[in-house]
């Protein structure tokens, strides 16, 4: 179902988003520009600088000269974790701003785009306390040696980060980065950059120094290609579709970059006969269709046991169709509009050839009563076959398929038939079944008679086409930081003495 209500528009909007670099808003140095829509209507709404290889210099000589020779990477830990609860503080004062914009730019639903501000703070206090608390180890060779580890920040950081959820998961990446002591340079998504834009005011109120933090806009072949060939950035963090993940890989391979890469999915929710089933089309529902369908973790494959497949389609399916579609400001809405006009396509285009390859029972369009913006019905497809394209590949909307299966065997063979390997969700009143079959997937993370709930001491990230490397709690900072093993001799120092024979006890 739909519902009709007024475009909003926010407030003091920006007509124009200029690049941030070295404690200053800046143009493009050569005046590039590109247009900026909002979902809704699909006009433009500001005009923002398209970063080129001369803006992305100038923004890493910053990053790099901040490290060099500036305080952010020898501050004393208590002194960065204060600065970074100072940023949670400010993202928290201005939570309603934020996810009001964010909104806007991105079309999610206003009740979703809050909870990402609130879990955008959460990422920089939790590091700022991680911060503090870390310990590394030490180890005593009795009568020999103490070896112990000594991190450092590695240097610049590039952060390339996608338009679902932009501002939270710019914070993911931002947060352990700058906890390290390494300075950056983020490329945000060129759909979205309204809400990355408030991070130079926040930084600057929390006390960050000029050139820790750097950001400028523009194109993925352009700033964020320029970005990862960039000889002064040794490590590259980027969250988006798998194809881009490879050509950034690629890429990086003559500079022998760290790389953490979460890219696509194609997520598996297994749904057996002895499953609650009301909470598991809750979850199955909500996995796949809260944040407009534009997750990574979506289970945007649900197989369900033969036995209840019929009843689980008809709930299903029914649920779907009650869903509410509208305007994303609007706090009654549950699907909002997909970000940009080229998705929405893309999107629409699956849509179309889903109708060949599974039994439509639900949505299957655009809304009615929404004749422009970019909304889609929650489209739901039973019946579909393990080797259809919208079985394999990630479509990124409201859309879902549904598979039945007749044994556990069948089961995981189904699940893990794909590329992918992000998540995976199980629902089993069986603990047995539940633990073996979770750690028979091949995916980077499992939930257990769950939705997506993630503590953030834990690994993310995904096998196969899904990733490279992990992030989360102690393995972000691993990666921000070089571990550096010091080895001291305790006493005398104990050596098999080279070169001391007499000349002639080498002729004799």
């Amino acid at each position: 179902m739909s519902t009709v209500t007024s475009a909003h528009r926010p407030a003091d909007l920006p007509t124009r988003i200029q690049h941030f670099i070295g404690g200053k808003l800046v143009d493009s140095v050569g005046g590039e520009t590109f247009e900026v829509l909002d979902p809704v209507s699909n006009q433009t709404y500001a005009t923002a600088a398209a970063g080129q290889a001369a803006d992305i210099a100038a923004a890493v000589e910053a990053a790099r000269n901040a490290f060099v020779d500036g305080a952010w990477p020898r501050m004393l830990p208590r002194q960065r974790s204060r600065i970074l609860h100072a940023v949670a503080d400010a993202v928290e004062a201005q939570e309603s701003r934020l996810a009001e914009l964010e909104t806007f730019d991105t079309g999610l639903p206003i009740t979703q785009a809050r909870g990402q501000a609130r879990r955008a703070a959460e990422n920089f206090r939790f590091f700022g306390d991680l911060l503090v608390a870390q310990s590394d180890d030490t180890y005593k060779v009795p009568g020999q040696q103490l070896n112990y580890v000594n991190r450092k920040p590695i240097g610049v950081a590039g952060l390339i980060t996608p338009w679902n959820t932009p501002f939270m998961l710019e914070s993911w990446k931002l947060a352990p980065a700058l906890a390290s002591g390494c300075t950056v340079v983020l490329k945000p998504a060129e759909f979205t950059p309204l809400s990355a834009s408030l991070w130079a005011g926040i930084f600057a109120e929390a006390g960050v120094p000029d050139g820790v933090f750097n950001l400028v806009n523009g194109l993925g072949e352009e700033a964020g290609d320029a970005l990862v060939k960039h000889p002064d950035v040794p490590l590259i963090s980027f969250t988006g579709e798998t194809t881009t993940g490879q050509t950034i890989f690629r890429n990086s391979a003559a500079h022998l970059k760290g790389m953490s890469m979460e890219l696509g999915g194609k997520s598996p929710a297994i749904v057996f006969a002895d499953a609650d089933l009301e909470a598991a089309i809750d979850s199955t529902l909500f996995g796949v269709f809260s944040l407009n369908g534009e997750r990574c973790t979506a289970g945007s494959r649900i197989l369900v046991e033969r036995s209840i497949y019929d009843e689980f389609v008809e709930a299903y399916a029914a649920r779907a169709r009650a869903i509410i579609v509208g305007e994303p400001h609007d706090p009654a809405t549950e699907v909002g509009a997909l970000v940009h006009p080229e998705h929405f396509a893309k999107v629409m285009g699956y849509v179309e050839l889903g109708k060949s390859e599974g039994r439509l029972v639900a949505g299957g369009g655009r809304p009615p009563g929404l004749p422009e913006g970019n909304y889609v019905l929650p489209t739901v497809f039973a019946d579909v076959r393990p080797d259809a394209r919208i079985f394999q590949e990630e479509i990124f909307g409201p859309v879902v398929t549904i598979t039945p299966f007749d044994s556990d065997a069948e089961a995981l063979r189904l699940a893990n038939a794909v590329k992918y390997g992000l998540a995976a969700y199980v629902w089993t009143t069986d603990l047995n079944r539940a633990h073996t079959f979770s750690q028979a997937i091949e995916a980077g993370m499992v939930w257990l008679n769950s939705h997506n709930v993630r503590d953030l001491r834990t690994p993310f990230g995904g096998v196969k086409s899904s990733g490279l490397g992990h992030e989360g709690g102690y393995r972000s900072i691993d990666f921000y930081t070089d571990q550096q093993a010091v080895h001291v001799t305790i006493g005398d120092v104990h050596t098999i003495r080279f070169g001391t024979a007499a000349p002639a006890d080498l002729t004799s």
